[in-house]
């Protein structure tokens, strides 16, 4: 008889080598939301899957200075957490290539399912159903993860940290694309990102700012055992909402 944690491993590898399926989570459940602090600041409503166009941001070249930013190539796993209308997965699958993996994390229904239809024919995505504190990806099996304008949608940013770090490769990196501006009007002040990332035990290997008042930072990701314990993160204040 095949051992449960033998069989879960079976399963994965499916998961990361076959087409795109409907989507469910790729691992266990990790902390729960209840065991962090809630962060100390507004947090957006998600409002739509695309914050503007894809001819527009396509001009800007928005992917393509992230994309760079984060040193993705051929052959890497990325994870896109909070994957939406799939702009970024359908840019990342060709780049990535066939020996390449691309995790589209989502935790609205509606999206994924629009975003099973995009994909579909693209061999090397996998639709990955997370939870709003938790992105339910394999244990160490992501070069890079991408978060892109939604952070500050992000209810329980400290568990969603802590649980991705699980899923890092040693090396791999984090990177956060986002608008300079407060939570409310749908972004998050740089200052305040490196804090939660701090407490978190991410450590910032990089900052570039992007066009249109936007910004990529990108970080290492702590070894599992070298998380924080969650009742040990301390919130960081926003400051920049208070003024």
């Amino acid at each position: 008889m095949i051992r449960t944690s033998a069989l879960r491993l079976a399963l994965l590898s499916v998961a990361l080598t076959g087409p795109a399926l409907a989507a469910e989570p790729l691992a266990p459940a990790g902390a729960p939301a209840s065991a962090f602090p809630k962060p100390d600041r507004p947090v957006a409503e998600i409002v739509a899957p695309r914050w503007s166009s894809e001819a527009e941001r396509d001009k800007a070249g928005e992917f393509a200075e992230v994309a760079k930013g984060m040193g993705i190539a051929p052959g890497e796993t990325v994870a896109d957490v909070g994957a939406g209308s799939g702009y970024y997965v359908v840019r990342l699958s060709p780049l990535v290539g066939p020996g390449g993996r691309v995790l589209a994390e989502d935790v609205t229904p509606d999206y994924l399912a629009a975003l099973e239809k995009r994909v579909r024919g693209l061999g090397n995505v996998t639709l990955v159903r997370g939870e709003p504190h938790d992105p339910r990806l394999p244990p160490e099996s992501v070069d890079a993860a991408i978060l892109v304008h939604m952070y500050h949608e992000i209810t329980q940013p400290f568990g969603l940290l802590y649980n991705l770090a699980s899923a890092m490769r040693p090396g791999g990196r984090v990177g956060i694309a986002d608008a300079d501006d407060i939570p409310s009007r749908h972004g998050t002040p740089p200052a305040l990102l490196r804090c939660e990332l701090s407490a978190a035990g991410y450590r910032e290997t990089g900052f570039q700012p992007l066009k249109g008042g936007a910004y990529l930072a990108v970080f290492a990701a702590p070894a599992p055992d070298a998380r924080p314990k969650p009742d040990s993160i301390r919130p960081c204040r926003d400051s920049a909402t208070a003024r």
